[in-house]
């Protein structure tokens, strides 16, 4: 039914919550380290970059409605080999949610000393994981209250931190400290902030008119976070001499001119309601992938079953509540595999711009009435560009990531490309797109 599709701003609070995470509160402080002062242009920098890194993902979410999100987009413009290596790996970053729920009881138990860390985190993903079950909007609706709450107390950053910035912030040695390198690494860097928008395609069979929303919503929530991280990075490297905020939280800087009681609010209250809507923002991006692989073949076909009474697929749903669960009930100590995809998912970037060069061979009558058609020069050079970012995303985490992780990645793949391999002939990727 119609009404409870997803409207244009709940599309935009999900991808608001999904891009507003805790890294922005250590993010910075490393960014700061890189480029000094220069940080807020490094962030205005570093949104250019991520809005042409999303454009040929823009391209196939204005072309047409992918029901399966970026598991339909790889699976028609692909090929089903990689569409399956893509299901797997999304399987595994399930893991990752019992770390926001983890990381969101121990900010808690700071609040509420003696709290039961596990039993904080059971109850968190079960209310989030049964708003889903009741359906997406139910969902969406919890979003735009936390994402309320989150800018609040974002709010009282800007607000109490602007009118405390230091004079001369341009004059050097403080401004473009680490050069022209300096400046570009930093800026990169800033792009694993500012990105996140572009998943918001996972929520296309559930929106009012993904082909015109989800483009707008990935742009604009980009902007105008963009915009407020930058803001936000000024007051962060202004008001305290560089050296003594450099390659540390924002918290350093919001203790020195915050009353202490809005303090622990942006701290504490701020930091987890990042990781709430974070966390909401991923159950409902894994769904609907999930449910067409599974309507494929690539996983059991029971689980695309969907409820009766709430048109949701509950069984998927089971599956990533129990992946997540799992950790927390038993104590396991996941945090290396949980985190072990993010170098797996920046290349997926490279993946979807690759894929995307292929609209004008795959869906040439969709693409002809695209509102973002173009010619197939200017589309190929768009997606090489867009590859070549990924490139050099996956090549500094590379640089950046413990060897633990980088085996974490390496295994992951490895384990998902022999599924691939063994399932492939039981699959049937069947028609998952249509024009609006």
């Amino acid at each position: 039914m119609a009404e409870n599709k997803l409207s244009r701003m709940d599309l935009f609070s999900m991808a608001i919550g999904q891009i507003i995470g805790v890294g922005i509160m250590t993010m910075t402080g490393i960014a700061i380290g890189f480029t000094g002062r220069s940080v807020n242009l490094a962030y205005i920098f570093a949104g250019l970059i991520t809005v042409v890194a999303a454009i040929p993902q823009i391209y196939i979410g204005g072309t047409a409605n992918f029901i399966g999100g970026q598991y339909s987009q790889i699976a028609v413009l692909g090929n089903k080999k990689l569409a399956g290596i893509f299901i797997y790996i999304q399987i595994a970053m399930t893991l990752a949610l019992s770390m926001y729920t983890l990381s969101f009881s121990e900010y808690f138990l700071s609040l509420f000393s003696g709290a039961n860390v596990r039993l904080i985190s059971f109850v968190v993903l079960t209310i989030l994981v049964a708003m889903h079950i009741m359906g997406i909007k139910q969902a969406a609706r919890l979003q735009n209250i936390m994402c309320i709450i989150l800018a609040v107390a974002i709010a009282s950053y800007v607000v109490f931190g602007i009118g405390s910035i230091q004079p001369g912030y341009m004059k050097m040695p403080d401004f473009a400290t680490g050069g022209v390198t300096g400046f570009i690494l930093a800026s990169i860097y800033l792009t694993f902030a500012a990105g996140g928008a572009t998943y918001i395609v996972n929520f296309s069979a559930e929106a009012k008119n993904p082909t015109k929303d989800i483009p707008f919503v990935i742009i604009v929530s980009t902007t105008l976070i963009v915009v407020l991280y930058a803001v936000m990075s000024t007051i962060a490297a202004g008001v305290l001499p560089v050296a003594e905020v450099a390659n540390k939280p924002l918290s350093i800087s919001a203790a020195s001119f915050m009353p202490k009681a809005v303090y622990t609010f942006f701290v504490v209250g701020g930091a987890m309601f990042a990781l709430l809507t974070t966390l909401n923002f991923t159950i409902g991006m894994m769904v609907y992938p999930m449910k067409k692989a599974s309507e494929d073949g690539w996983l059991p076909k029971g689980l695309a079953v969907t409820n009766k009474k709430y048109g949701t697929p509950h069984f998927v749903l089971l599956v990533i509540y129990l992946i997540g669960l799992l950790p927390i009930l038993f104590g396991l100590d996941l945090s290396t595999i949980a985190n072990s995809t993010v170098i797996l998912t920046t290349s997926i970037r490279g993946v979807i711009a690759f894929v995307a060069m292929a609209l004008p061979k795959k869906i040439p009558e969709l693409w002809e009435k695209s509102a973002f058609h173009t010619d197939r020069t200017k589309l190929n050079i768009i997606c090489i560009i867009a590859i070549i970012l990924a490139g050099v995303s996956v090549a500094m985490l590379l640089a950046t990531t413990s060897m633990p992780k980088i085996i974490g990645n390496c295994s992951i793949l490895a384990v998902s490309v022999i599924l691939a391999f063994i399932f492939e002939k039981k699959v049937e990727i069947k028609a998952s797109y249509t024009e609006k």
